[in-house]
């Protein structure tokens, strides 16, 4: 006879138990009675063929969309031990290929969601911020933590038209979370907690750096490093021009700029000197760099930068408006 090992995850009505079998790639939910849960406890206890394991503590995290930062958050969530996910997506098709990729048990609405998750995470666009919380509403309670990443909304926006009581962190990752080195900048309402901080910079370590801030600094922090991965596609994508036009090949220029900025940022974030310092250790007077250095000072690309990142900031601050 073959053995099996299922798992057990306990909704927190105690009325549905999730079982995974080790051949299984999604669970199967059934409602149990309490007889049969303590019949069920008593048995692992006493038993060992087949073989059962119980998780009596874990975290089921809902997803409402499923898009692009969604799919790299669940990558990296799929590998958390004793956590459950389910997601919903107004396309069926979206939901299904994640639910192909990854262990995810599909909803068929938002409302299910709610009901199953204890952790939201609020995947959707700003625009679609206002509707989904109004069907998302009637299933709220104080005990659920909602996560947003949609930029510009603000966590007291979520509050008013969901439940007042309700915790809410709001968060900006990046595109850059696909490959496992994203940038999520994290802040928390008036009503979450330090533990639902520390469970939410958890979650969004899975994909990379985190950093905790004042909400009055998320609009910077979208503008920054959450649009800022567009920045560095346009830099490098010219970078790797500038190098065709001077004999190389533009597969053989990106690679060149792309592996340049990589080693760049590594030193950057080493903390031994600054950006400034940094980029004096590499002039020499006369030479090549400082050649270069002198078209971008002309150009003031500086300032170019800087003002990149002001409008973005702003345009982050007029999504609330």
């Amino acid at each position: 006879m073959n053995t099996f090992t299922p798992r057990f995850y306990f909704t927190d009505t105690a009325e549905q138990i999730l079982i995974q079998r080790d051949d299984e790639k999604q669970l199967s939910v059934e409602r149990v009675s309490c007889f049969y849960v303590v019949h069920l406890l008593f048995f692992s206890l006493h038993t060992s063929h087949p073989k059962f394991i119980l998780l009596m503590t874990h975290l089921h995290i809902g997803f409402v969309g499923t898009g692009r930062i969604a799919r790299a958050l669940i990558g990296g969530l799929s590998k958390r031990e004793n956590t459950v996910i389910s997601g919903f997506d107004k396309e069926p098709a979206a939901l299904s290929a994640i639910s192909a990729d990854y262990p995810v048990q599909p909803c068929l609405s938002i409302e299910e969601v709610a009901r199953k998750a204890q952790v939201i995470i609020l995947a959707v666009k700003p625009y679609q911020i206002a509707e989904v919380l109004d069907k998302l509403k009637p299933s709220l309670n104080a005990n659920h933590l909602m996560i947003s990443v949609a930029a510009g909304i603000s966590s007291e926006f979520i509050r008013t038209n969901a439940i007042e009581e309700l915790k809410v962190i709001r968060v900006m990752p990046n595109t850059p979370a696909f490959v496992g080195e994203g940038m999520t900048a994290l802040c928390r309402g008036k009503m979450a907690t330090d533990k639902d901080l520390a469970l939410a910079s958890e979650l969004f370590s899975s994909i990379g750096k985190v950093l905790i801030l004042d909400e009055s600094q998320m609009d910077a922090a979208t503008a920054l490093s959450g649009s800022g991965p567009a920045y560095m596609f346009s830099i490098l994508d010219s970078l790797a021009e500038g190098g065709r036009l001077c004999g190389l090949s533009y597969d053989e220029a990106l690679l060149l700029a792309a592996q340049t900025m990589i080693g760049a940022a590594k030193m950057a974030l080493s903390g031994t000197k600054n950006p400034d310092e940094l980029k004096r250790d590499v002039t020499t007077p006369g030479g090549t760099t400082e050649a270069g250095l002198k078209v971008m000072d002309e150009k003031n690309i500086r300032q170019i930068l800087v003002e990149t990142v002001a409008a973005a900031a702003a345009r982050s601050r007029e999504l609330m408006k």
